[in-house]
């Protein structure tokens, strides 16, 4: 158990690449609310940079990535809130020894993330991965509480997620080769890991709807193996379109003495969302187990993203305060995903072959 992310007094300035929906949804709100100073912004499509710009009050529109890096100050953080495929060729641009965040995933696959590792080692970077959920104050809550063994021994992790995600609002996802676990459920896997550490193994299959049959892939199941005491299971589906009736979002820990379950409201009816919930109980001896709330101030989103953008201003005031979310941790959860779709390619035992062994 390791992020808790907090803020150093004098924090670098910010150059974003990227105006996306996230940079407008989640980046800007967050830096506005942390007073991170964002001194420039690029995009491949001006107008769209102009227009983030304008409505966040950023000072500069870069017309080109030289224009910016020639305008770059020695000490800033390059917030990079673009596709994963593109990640290795936008590194190659940056100068040495750059501080940079790159917007998860790192890379489309494990083959990617391991040039980006190479990239950044090579360059000397001090790099690290958007994997902001880590952060997210509903989170930091439930660490702080197993910590202090509130909830005794952890020995379980559910997150299940049943809502109606409009993927329309990422188009690159229509041309991606995967989707739903390097650009959702590696959140969560992410979230595992910085909870338990990495599994012995992975278990899974993602699969594609009928109804949406241009994505790769919109529901998982993933298994984490971390032996015979602990569970770990992921379960997804972005095909609910029944209304918010069975719609569902969850966290759940659950430990000898107690359990947290955290309803994650941003993802449903999204972009909109409904309200987090936070419930927690602990087992007193002799009594029925009673759930309490707890109010959390901050939500996944905008607020997460301070954390991760957080690790890394520590990092520039210091160089020897290693980001949480750095490279060289974050390619432990590329691994889990690269894992994930071996499972879920290689596929399940086949019952027929039981089936003709019995009879013979």
């Amino acid at each position: 158990m390791k992020p808790h992310s907090s803020i150093p007094k004098n924090t670098a300035p910010i150059i974003i690449i990227g105006a996306g929906g996230i940079v407008n949804d989640a980046h800007l709100p967050a830096y506005r609310l942390a007073n991170f100073n964002v001194i420039g912004i690029y995009d491949i499509n001006i107008e769209k940079a102009k227009a983030t710009a304008e409505k966040y009050a950023v000072p500069k529109v870069y017309e080109s990535i030289n224009q910016l890096l020639e305008d770059a100050p020695s000490k800033v953080v390059f917030d990079l809130a673009v596709p994963g495929n593109v990640l290795t060729c936008l590194l190659q641009k940056l100068p040495g020894h750059a501080i940079v965040l790159m917007q998860k995933p790192m890379g489309e696959n494990y083959e990617q993330a391991k040039q980006i590792l190479q990239i950044t080692r090579d360059k000397k970077m001090i790099a690290g991965v958007n994997f902001q959920l880590r952060y997210a104050p509903f989170i930091t809550m439930a660490r702080e509480m197993i910590e202090k063994g509130n909830i005794g021994e952890l020995c379980d992790i559910e997150v299940n997620v049943n809502v109606f995600t409009p993927w329309n609002l990422w188009s690159f996802l229509f041309e991606a080769p995967r989707v739903e676990i390097p650009y959702h459920s590696i959140h969560y896997i992410d979230l595992i890991r910085s909870f338990l550490g990495n599994p012995i193994g992975i278990y899974a299959k993602t699969t594609k709807h009928p109804m949406m049959q241009d994505l790769a892939s919109v529901r998982s199941n993933i298994i984490m193996d971390y032996g015979e005491l602990v569970r770990a299971d992921i379960l997804t589906n972005h095909c609910h379109q029944f209304g918010l009736h069975h719609q569902q979002s969850y966290i759940k820990f659950e430990g000898t003495k107690g359990a947290i379950r955290i309803k994650m409201g941003v993802l449903m009816n999204y972009p909109t969302g409904v309200p987090d919930l936070f419930e927690y109980t602990i087992i007193k001896e002799g009594k029925e187990a009673e759930w309490k709330t707890k109010e959390i101030e901050g939500s996944w989103f905008p607020h997460a993203f301070i954390g991760s953008m957080g690790e890394m201003m520590k990092a520039a005031e210091d160089p020897v305060n290693t980001p949480d979310n750095s490279v060289e941790d974050c390619i432990y959860t590329m691994a889990c995903v690269e894992a994930a779709y071996k499972s879920s390619n290689d596929g399940a035992v086949k019952i027929s072959n039981l089936i003709i062994q019995c009879n013979k």
